[in-house]
């Protein structure tokens, strides 16, 4: 199989789930125990975010896991070229940034990795996609929410939209509506086992989402 290949059915794998669970924890051992919890419960990608102590070894771990299942994991907070190399030499399949990175993608691109590159205004969303990104991060969500993506993407709806934060199963119908290419979502489902690590609610609460989110696509 073509690299080329691989970056397509990464990007294919994200659009038909519509959604990437970002994980966002304070250890390792507990970043891995959530992430498999939620492929568990029917996510098929996931966001190991680098500020994760040993975050590329969980990608290694759950990759290594998870190869025969159809999941990818990609790394998060990626800011540079040089997070960008490390996180594919992990094995990350796909690269997500809060920011605009042109360092980022560049090497992303160079190995036929996917980005999902951070922005927020329309000049920022048109620059990161003439950057080259795959995919767009709108960030942060909380203060715009909903109304400002739809008005975003009423005359950007070329861009693959991926908001990310505040997104919980409540409202993941309306952002779908709004014209999102897929969701980012995070404590809704990573922090369900808390405070007592059942990671059983972790599962339940990924199959919930994943539900929201074939409701809302009908």
């Amino acid at each position: 199989m073509s690299v080329a290949f691989k970056k397509l059915e990464v990007l294919q794998a994200i659009h038909e789930s519509g959604n990437v669970l970002i994980v966002r924890l304070d250890t390792a051992e507990e970043a891995f125990e959530v992430a498999s919890a939620a492929v568990k419960g029917g996510i098929r990608a996931l966001e190991i975010t680098l500020s994760i102590p040993g975050a590329l070894k969980v990608i290694q771990r759950l990759t290594e896991r998870f190869a025969e299942d159809n999941v990818v994991f990609g790394a998060g907070t990626v800011l540079d070229s040089h997070a960008a190399w490390a996180s594919i030499q992990a094995g990350a399949q796909f690269l997500v940034s809060p920011n605009l990175s042109p360092e980022m993608i560049r090497t992303a691109n160079r190995y036929q990795v996917p980005t999902i590159s951070g922005a927020y205004t329309p000049t920022e969303i048109l620059e990161t996609a003439e950057a080259g990104a795959d995919m767009v991060k709108l960030f942060p969500t909380e203060a715009g929410g909903i109304p400002y993506a739809k008005s975003i993407l009423a005359p950007l709806a070329q861009i693959p939209l991926v908001p990310a934060g505040g997104v919980t199963t409540d409202n993941v119908g309306d952002w779908f509506n709004a014209g999102v290419a897929a969701v980012g979502v995070g404590s809704a489902i990573t922090k369900a086992a808390r405070p007592d690590g059942d990671m059983s609610r972790v599962t339940a609460a990924a199959e919930a989402f994943m539900g929201a989110i074939a409701e809302a696509r009908g």
